[in-house]
C-alpha cells in the first residue's frame, strides 16, 4: 500500500490467526432421535507482527502492531442422533443457519460484521453413564462478510469480502437429561 511518498509493509502472514481456542455450547430438545435446539460457538486468536513504514527518502521504521480477532456464531440448530438407541456408541450430525459475527481489533482500530452463517458437525459420544458422554467431533463453521464497520463507517469489502471458515476437530462432554 502506499500514499504520499510512504510505503506501508506488514512483516506477518496471518498463520497466528489460523489456530486458537473455541467452544460451542448448545442445548436441544429430543423427539426420538432428532433434536431441535440452540447452538453458540465462540473462536478468538491473536498475533503479533510488525509494521515498516518506508519513506520517499530511504528510512524505514517499524511499528509493533498486534491484532486480535474473534468469531461468534448463533443459531438455531437441528441435530439427528443414536441417544434413545441401547448402545454405549453415540452418533450425532448436526446442522445449523444463523447469525455469525466477525470482530478484529489491530491497534486501536476496531472492526466489526456480521450476516448469514452455516455450521454443521459430525461426532462420536461415548456413554459413562446415564447422562454423561464424551468423544471427539469434527465441525465446520462459514461465512461471508460483505460489509464491515469501523470507526462509525460502514465499507463495503467488494471483491475483498471477508471468509470466515473454520474447521476444527475438539473434544466434547455431553450432559443428557
Amino acid at each position: 500500500m502506499e500514499g504520499s511518498g510512504n510505503t506501508f509493509r506488514i512483516f506477518k502472514t496471518g498463520k497466528e490467526l489460523k489456530s486458537g481456542p473455541h467452544f460451542d455450547l448448545s442445548a436441544y430438545y429430543h423427539v426420538n432421535n432428532i433434536g431441535i435446539g440452540l447452538k453458540f460457538s465462540n473462536y478468538s486468536a491473536s498475533s503479533n507482527g510488525m509494521l515498516a513504514v518506508g519513506s520517499s527518502y530511504g528510512n524505514t521504521r517499524y511499528v509493533a502492531v498486534s491484532t486480535k480477532d474473534n468469531i461468534t456464531f448463533f443459531e438455531p440448530s437441528i441435530m439427528y442422533s443414536n441417544y434413545n438407541e441401547p448402545t454405549k456408541h453415540k452418533l450425532i450430525l448436526d446442522a445449523a443457519l444463523g447469525v455469525i459475527s466477525y470482530t478484529a481489533k489491530t491497534g486501536n482500530v476496531k472492526g466489526a460484521g456480521s450476516n448469514l452463517g452455516l455450521g454443521a458437525g459430525l461426532g462420536y459420544q461415548y456413554v459413562l453413564s446415564d447422562h454423561l458422554f464424551i468423544g471427539p467431533k469434527l465441525s465446520m463453521t462459514a461465512g461471508t462478510l460483505n460489509k464491515m464497520k469501523t470507526s462509525g463507517i460502514t465499507v463495503d469489502l467488494g471483491d475483498e469480502k471477508e471468509r470466515l471458515t473454520r474447521v476444527s476437530l475438539s473434544g466434547v462432554v455431553a450432559f443428557h437429561f
